[in-house]
């Protein structure tokens, strides 16, 4: 989230953030107004831009051959490299990407963590000491051994590249997959094998400012504010090809995304439930918790906050219009909330705090089953526990097809 935004993209080619924050506060007469519009006006920006590219943050101390002639990599360690499950390697320059297995401790090497090379997808190991390491460990559903058709939504910007998986016993059945924030379709890949199992239609989606689909015009994301107009379009496909129940599976922004297409789409009577994974239920918690990461103080991220929300804020986010993070706010709207909702959120989430998944299923019993995992970071709960994950769905969609009969 913010935290990966502020350490890693440079300001687009348009006036500076921070210049206009300077000026913002210069106005209000004081250089601590300045300081604090500044930096809140660059957080604020890098929340609502689409990452260029990724800092490889894993760094790769030694790559080793084990008796068999396996390879491994040996990382730092840190909180991303020691979390639990396999990953995905993305060399800094992009010029590789690699499955890795979960991680293991290094004999002897304490500082260091392990992981074995079990696919390269692209490129070559060679020379890459650095990278990024994605909970997307699939780059396409071929990967897990199933057959998909390439499709294109007709999104209002242009075409949008998505998979379709047919169903088999219950392919009326759809499950359309959101992804979250900075990712792209393959993100959602991983609930593939339980969907699969199932008998359901999969339709994994890609929308605007995802580096597949179009941008939007302002080329800004909207944090599910514009987005589920996109998802909307998926839906109005899924009817047209035969869905009689539809399913929204929402990862990160995707959850929230998801639920204002629920909630807004004049085709909601036609969503019969949500599976979010990891969902942002309330941004403004998001970005404070991500403002706290980064040692910003409370009132530069409420000003942020201010800027997203306001119309004299686009000048500084390049938005087209503000973000109604009011109405983006699932824990105030509770009552509000109309579909039956799983959500499956770890309480070791250090992006995505599962505190607001918690609130809305106990605000929001009748509707909301909540699945609390350990150890995972943002969005691996599948990596981690991908039996418990599976679990999960099966269960709450078995529910959903008996519900219907």
């Amino acid at each position: 989230m913010a935290r990966n935004i502020v350490e890693t993209l440079e300001p687009r080619k348009t006036v500076p953030a921070t210049l206009i924050g300077v000026g913002l506060g210069v106005a209000a007469g004081s250089l601590l107004a300045a300081s604090v519009s500044a930096l809140a006006g660059y957080f604020a920006r890098r929340v609502v831009t689409p990452e260029e590219r990724r800092t490889g943050n894993a760094v790769i101390r030694e790559i080793v051959t084990d008796a068999e002639g396996q390879l491994w990599l040996h990382f730092l360690k840190d909180a991303d490299t020691a979390d639990p499950g396999g990953c995905t390697l993305i060399s800094e320059a992009d010029t590789c990407a690699a499955r890795l297995s979960a991680p293991r401790a290094v004999p002897g090497k304490p500082r260091l963590i392990a992981r074995k090379l079990e696919h390269i997808y692209r490129g070559s190991l060679d020379g890459v000491r650095r990278g990024y390491l994605s909970g997307a460990i699939y780059e396409r559903p071929e990967d897990l051994g199933i057959a998909a058709q390439d499709i294109d939504l007709e999104l209002a910007g242009g075409p949008g590249p998505a998979w379709l998986v047919p169903g088999t016993s219950h392919k009326n059945l759809w499950v359309i997959g959101v992804h979250g924030r900075g990712a792209r379709r393959n993100e959602t890949i991983r609930a593939l094998p339980v969907l699969t199992e199932i008998g359901a239609t999969v339709l994994l989606m890609s929308y605007r400012n995802d580096g597949l689909a179009p941008n939007a015009a302002d080329g800004r994301y909207g944090l599910g504010d514009t987005e589920w107009h996109d998802v909307q379009t998926a839906v109005h496909y899924a009817r047209e090809h035969g869905a009689t129940q539809i399913v929204l599976l929402g990862w990160s922004m995707g959850g929230a995304i998801s639920l204002q297409t629920a909630d807004r789409s004049e085709l909601a009577r036609y969503i019969d439930s949500l599976m979010l994974v990891g969902p942002v239920i309330n941004w403004v918690d998001v970005i404070s918790h991500q403002a706290r990461l980064n040692k910003i103080p409370q009132t530069v991220g409420l000003f942020a906050g201010w800027l997203l929300t306001n119309r004299a804020g686009r000048w500084v986010t390049g938005l087209a219009a503000p973000v109604n993070l009011k109405r983006l706010n699932w824990v105030e709207r509770a009552s509000e909330l109309k579909h039956p909702t799983l959500i499956m959120h770890s309480q070791d989430d250090q992006f995505v705090p599962y505190g607001p998944s918690l609130k809305l299923a106990a605000l929001r019993p009748d509707l909301v089953t909540l699945r609390v995992f350990s150890g995972a970071g943002h969005t691996r709960e599948p990596n981690s526990d991908p039996q418990g994950f599976a679990a999960a769905i099966r269960d709450f969609l078995t529910e959903r097809l008996a519900a219907q009969r």
